[in-house]
Order: structure tokens, then sequence, then C-alpha cells
């Protein structure tokens, strides 16, 4: 049977065909449907786990009694997991161990493009690389059984195009696998008890793997030559491929499925059958230094760039530059006659639970140190209130530090409840046990909101659709050691501003929650009643436009006296949070009557 799969579905289905039985992830894009879709086949248990390095441990714990598992998380995701990414490579397993790292070239929905490539190398772990969605399944069912073979954790990186793009898979058939049972534990502590008497002599044994895998690759199917003219010869792997091959169609072409450790013999043929060769990989030049350092001439980031993503315009036009191909190759873009458009930023959406938040942190002029999450977007105009933002958990962190460091003004750490959740925690007790007075605003909108709505510790549902016990932000906080902490509704416009305020004179650590669910939510979307603003009321002053609002707009109509524009809310995308109304001077903002007397 075909069926047309993304890359992330087909991963999902290659593990479910491979007989995995133990699935672990943190959300993130572009690799989030993976767990998602692997959720819906029987037979496997899927959780979403609160941070990345949870969900390896998970998968190594299940590895160890015996059952095949996968960790999933995008590409940063791998540096929170390197702990437990290392010493499993260290240990070894009793069964299949797969991690898969979606990389995001060009940074589509991340803060770096880190090409993790370099993990498996560091790591001394097998990376396969699919091409597209039917060796994503395939490949995804050899890494299990690599695994298994060679005693190790297997890599499997994929990148946004290859997550996202969509192609035909022939599917196979259902496994055997029986539901998930308990097995003994091993009771091998020469093998996965990592003290140092133990880590030392196991070292020796990743080395020679390592050169067993090598070998390996040398018959892997998935390296494997596409014979054309000598004249040029390309060394490729995962999405590039796809452009080298429309590129160059004559070309000889090795596409490498194992990018680590690569085939050397196999490299070193086909380097001796043609007379130029090329490298086209997207991002760091990792296949390029490699074939180098084999004493073979090969070029590569001196012709394609070493940053963004690749595409096939990307590729002939850095291939004409290098003389590669004649200038008649050039294909200009079709030219497209339009107006000028206007500008359309990402925006917080209509009666996001943060923008209260924000507002009111514009209005105190502190410094606002972010994290990653919706809120991030709290640094666009005309909120503009955040003025740093790195990555997971970093905000309360950085905010102690900048104290620490003799800042003069009182710092403000923002972070969402599923991010507080990852990485949050630890940086809060240090505010507590070094003493330092950081705000900290916990915005809890009931969900992962920015990757889709998936569960969290706090939601009180499991991944598996099962109710659970919700972990209690205020109470876990409380347990931290923070004495200073207040719930307030995230809408409660002047009820924020008054603790922030009160906050702002203390000389300790102090958090606010501020809680509300995602406007986006369907329990929330049957709620909506949108606004109305009355316009004889309303004098254009402009205070209701700088919370950022989508749904209030500038009418055709000016003020008398300031011939400024008065407001205008639009009822389809008005949620009714009645934050404009909060902060209107002159009452001038209600609800529609019309719709108040449907409700």
């Amino acid at each position: 049977m075909i069926k047309m799969l993304s890359g992330n579905e087909a991963v999902a289905r290659g593990a479910w065909e491979a007989g995995a039985a133990v699935a672990s992830a943190y959300p993130g894009t572009p690799s989030t449907e993976i767990l998602e879709e692997l959720a819906r086949y029987p037979n496997v248990y899927a959780e979403w786990a609160p941070n990345e390095k949870v969900a390896v441990d998970v998968a190594i714990g299940a590895a160890y009694a015996g059952r095949r598992a996968m960790a999933v998380m995008k590409h940063v995701g791998l540096n929170v997991a390197a702990d437990a990414f290392m010493y499993a490579s260290m240990t070894g397993m009793e069964a299949g161990l797969v991690i898969v790292s979606a990389d995001d070239p060009a940074m589509h929905s991340s803060q770096n493009e880190q090409d993790n490539r370099t993990f498996a190398r560091f790591a001394r772990v097998p990376c396969l690389e699919p091409s597209d969605s039917q060796e994503a399944k395939d490949m995804t069912i050899a890494a299990f059984g690599l695994s298994e073979r060679f005693d190790t954790p297997v890599l499997m990186r994929l990148t946004t195009r290859i997550c996202h793009s969509t192609s035909a898979v022939e599917l196979g058939v259902a496994p055997d696998g029986q539901p998930l049972e308990a097995k003994p534990f091993p009771r091998n502590p020469a093998k996965y008890v990592m003290v140092p008497s133990n880590a030392v002599k196991r070292h020796p044994v990743i080395e020679q793997r390592m050169l067993d895998v090598a070998e390996f690759a040398e018959s892997f199917p998935y390296n494997h030559i596409e014979q054309g003219e000598r004249s040029l010869g390309i060394l490729t792997a995962g999405v590039a491929y796809q452009y080298a091959r429309e590129v160059f169609p004559k070309a000889s072409i090795l596409r490498l499925g194992m990018t680590w450790p690569l085939p050397a013999r196999l490299i070193s043929r086909f380097a001796e059958s043609v007379e130029r060769l090329i490298v086209i990989e997207e991002l760091d030049p990792f296949i390029e230094e490699a074939v180098r350092l084999m004493g073979i001439c090969v070029e590569g980031k001196s012709i394609f760039p070493l940053v963004g993503e690749l595409d096939p315009r990307v590729v002939r036009e850095s291939a004409i530059q290098a003389g590669l191909l004649p200038q008649s190759e050039h294909v200009p873009l079709p030219g497209v006659e339009v107006g000028p458009l206007p500008s359309r930023p990402p925006v917080l959406c209509p009666g996001c639970p943060h923008r209260s938040t924000f507002y009111v942190l514009n209005k105190l002029k502190v410094p606002v140190n972010g994290d990653i999450g919706c809120y991030t977007l709290g640094l666009i105009p005309p909120l503009s209130a955040i003025h740093s933002c790195g990555c997971m958990g970093a905000s309360i962190a950085v905010a102690h530090g900048a104290v620490k460091a003799g800042s003069p003004e009182r710092h403000v750490a923002v972070i969402g409840d599923s991010t507080f959740f990852h990485t949050g925690i630890p940086a809060l007790i240090n505010t507590v046990y070094n003493r330092s007075p950081v705000i900290t605003i916990i915005m809890d909108n009931r969900v992962t909101g920015m990757t889709g709505h998936q569960d969290n510790p706090g939601t009180g549902r499991t991944l598996q659709g099962e109710e659970t016990t919700p972990v209690e932000i205020e109470a876990l906080v409380r347990a931290c050691g923070i004495r200073q902490v207040k719930t307030v509704p995230a809408y409660a416009v002047k009820e924020i501003e008054t603790t922030l305020r009160e906050y702002l004179k203390l000389d300790e650590p102090a958090v606010l929650i501020t809680q509300e669910p995602c406007v986006l939510l369907p329990e929330v979307r049957k709620r909506w009643v949108p606004l109305e603003v009355w316009a004889d009321k309303c004098n254009g002053c402009g205070l209701c436009f700088r919370i950022g609002c989508p749904a209030i707009l500038k009418s055709d109509e000016l003020d008398a006296h300031l011939q400024r524009p008065k407001a205008l809310i639009d009822a389809a995308l008005c949620t009714g949070c009645e934050v404009c109304a909060q902060i209107c001077p002159r009452e001038a903002i209600t609800f529609r009557a019309a719709e108040m007397s449907e409700t």
C-alpha cells in the first residue's frame, strides 16, 4: 500500500513498523508531529516529557529494559539532552535506541541553525540522514537494527524540509510486537554503571565499535552510487540530494544515507572515478572536512553557502558562479508586479492572555529577560517589552546574573508554564539560594502553545489522553522557597500592575503567576463575545493601540478636537478579553449589544 506521508509521519510509521515500544519527546518545530503521529499507533507508549533530557533518559530506560525506544526533539533539544546522549553511547543498551534530531536550516522556528551531525561524531554514534519520506520510514527501521547490531544509540538527523515535505511511501506490514511488558532490568554494573573505573574500560569498546560501524558503512544499502558522467562527481546527503539531482541531472552522485561514520573506501573509489569532486550539504562542511582528511581533493563550501538552507535555485546560482554550470543555466525568478504591501509582523493573537502583562511591563520601563514561547512576541512594537531571549529556561538565570553583576535596575524574567517545567525550576531555586531579588512572571496559559497546544505537566492530561494529576505551579514555586508569590487572572491589568509595583519595592525574589487558558483552545473559542467602540465616546487618544491587538483598527472617523483617528474593533477577530476596555480612559469600549443579548 502506498500513502502520501510527511517526513515526520514517515518516521513515526517506521518506528511502529520496527516494533518500537516506548517513545518520549518534548515538542519543538520541526519535530513535533513525529510523537503526535506515533501516539496514534497501537502497542506504543508515547509521552510528552518535561524536557529533552528526560525524554532521552526515558528512552534509555526502556532500551535497558529490552524494548525498542525512541526519543524525539528539535536540534536545540539535543543540547539539553547531551548529557544523557553521551552516556547512552558509553553504555549501549539491551534493545534498539534511536534519537531523532530535527535540524532547522534557515532558522524557520529556532534561535540557531546548528548542525547536529557534529553530535554523532562527538558521541561516537552512527548518524543516518534520509532524503525523502520513503527513506525516513525505511531508515528508521534500519536505525533500530543498526542500534542492536552494534550496541549503540543511533542519531537520525532530519531537517525542516524533510520533516514537512510530503511524498509517496510504501507502507510495510504491522509489527508482531506484543503490548508493553516489563522485563528484568539488566544486572551488569560493569556495562551500565558509569563510575570512572567502569567508564575507562568502556571507552576502548566504543572506539572499536565505531571502527566496526565504519566497516559496515561500506556496504550500508543507503550509501550508494548513481553513476553518471565522469566530469563531475557529487557527494551529498539528506534533502540536498534532491537539489543536486535536479540541478546536475547528468553528474555522478554518491548519496550518503549514513553520514557518520563515513565509508572511506567507497568514497575513495567514487573520487577516483570522477574528474572533479564536490560536496553539496546544508550548514557545516561536515562531509567535506572528513573527506579532505582522507587526503581526497574536494570542494564544497567554497562554492555553496555555509549558512541558511539550500534549494535548487541556491545550488544552481552557486554552481554558475563557480563555473560548474554555464550562464545559460540561470533561471530568473518570474516577475510579479504588486503594489506596496502593508507590513505584517508576527503578533500575539487577538485576546492572547500574555498581552496585558507586556502592556504593564512596557509601562513600568523595567528590563525584561524573556524566554522561548509565544510570549517572545512581546518584543514586537508597540509592546516592545522583551530585552533578551536566548534559549529555553534562560530568562530567570540571565536576570539573576545581571543583578549579581550590579545592574542598577530591578530585573523581570518572563517565562511560560511549559518552559518553566522544562528548565526554569532550577534557575528559580538559584534565585532563592543565592538571594537574588529577581521578579519572575510565569505566564500560565494551561498548554504548550507555540508548538500546537501540546499537553504539559500542568494540564492534567497525558499525550495518551488520560487524566493525570496536574502540577500546581504556585505550590511548586512555594516549595522552591519563594515567599512572595501570587496568582492573578491574566486579563486583570490593574491587578498585574499593582502586584508588580509592590514587588519592585522588595529585596527578595518574587513570583507573579498570570493564569488564563490560551485563547485558541476550543473550549475557550466557544466563549468569544466581541467588543465594540462607542464612537461618540472615543476621542482618538490611541491608548488602546498600544496593546498591539490585531482586532483594534484605526477608523476613518477623526476626533473633531484632536484630529486623530478613532478606534474600531473588528468583530471577526475580537475575543472579548476586555484588556482594551480596562485601559480605555473614556469607557468607550463595551460588549456588542447584539451578542450580549444572545448569550
